[in-house]
């Protein structure tokens, strides 16, 4: 999403971009500090943030009847998941937000994302909540499918889709510049999508050894049509999660969702 930006591809005029790296938790952490002008988060973590941000209209990603998945050493079923430990990538994911909604009730365990597998395998945890690249090969591994909550987020909802994060952007930036950045972050996005070759060997380099076909696979998935724009269903659809959790008493107050237009 952000190769163009990240290399000088585009013109921003009087903005400079400072690319950092960091897994989606520290960033949600970050966010509730305010430490960066615009940053990827969780929707589940925008909860506690829309005060000092404003949601960006584009870089969100959000699986249309797809998502997180929850693997297991053992076959489980679903309804068993009370019984026991899950491995999770973060309080304030999103994938969190889900599966609390399907199952408030559960033990669990935060795990970095890139060690969920490893944690499941060896037999720390019972079952994992994959966020990332694992979705596309843990049946390599043995581990047995549990619940795909896109699949449930989907009929739960007749139809929408399930967003994971988006890009926010602090408020007290003033109007003129947030909407100068989200145009630019739209033009970045549009730019990787025109040149995906070059897009996806860029991000190549971030990928921890992964394969490039898998890289492909999972680029496919999560930059998509909505990652341009939401669209009114991926916006109706962060309502409904965040009012969802809100009502089930997980977030502890509504959540006045705006989107920077």
């Amino acid at each position: 999403m952000f190769y163009a930006l990240a290399t000088s591809k585009i013109e921003t005029g009087d903005l400079e971009f400072e690319h950092v790296l960091k897994d989606i938790q520290t960033l949600n952490e970050e966010a509730r500090k305010g430490t960066y002008d615009v940053t990827a988060i969780s929707f589940h973590a925008y909860a506690y943030v829309a005060d000092k941000y404003a949601l960006l209209a584009h870089g969100a990603s959000i699986g249309d009847n797809y998502g997180p998945i929850v693997v297991s050493r053992e076959e489980l079923d679903p309804e068993d998941l009370s019984k026991v430990k899950v491995a999770v990538p973060g309080t304030l994911t999103s994938a969190f937000l889900t599966l609390r909604l399907y199952n408030s009730d559960f033990d669990y365990e935060v795990v970095p994302f890139d060690e969920i597998i490893n944690a499941v395998t060896e037999g720390h945890c019972d079952a994992g909540l994959l966020i990332h690249e694992g979705q596309l090969f843990y049946h390599n591994l043995g581990l047995h499918k549990v619940l795909d909550l896109g699949e449930w987020w989907h009929d739960h909802t007749d139809g929408l889709p399930l967003p994971m994060g988006g890009n926010a952007i602090r408020r007290d930036l003033g109007k003129e510049t947030i909407r100068e950045v989200s145009d630019l972050l739209k033009e970045s996005i549009r730019y990787s999508l025109d040149n995906r070759e070059d897009a996806l060997q860029y991000a190549m380099q971030f990928a921890r050894d992964m394969d490039p076909a898998l890289a492909d696979r999972f680029v496919e998935m999560w930059v998509n049509d909505m990652t341009l724009d939401y669209g009114e269903r991926g916006r109706e659809a962060v309502r409904r999660l965040l009012s969802e959790g809100h009502e089930r008493g997980i977030i502890p107050h509504p959540v006045d969702v705006q989107f920077v237009e």
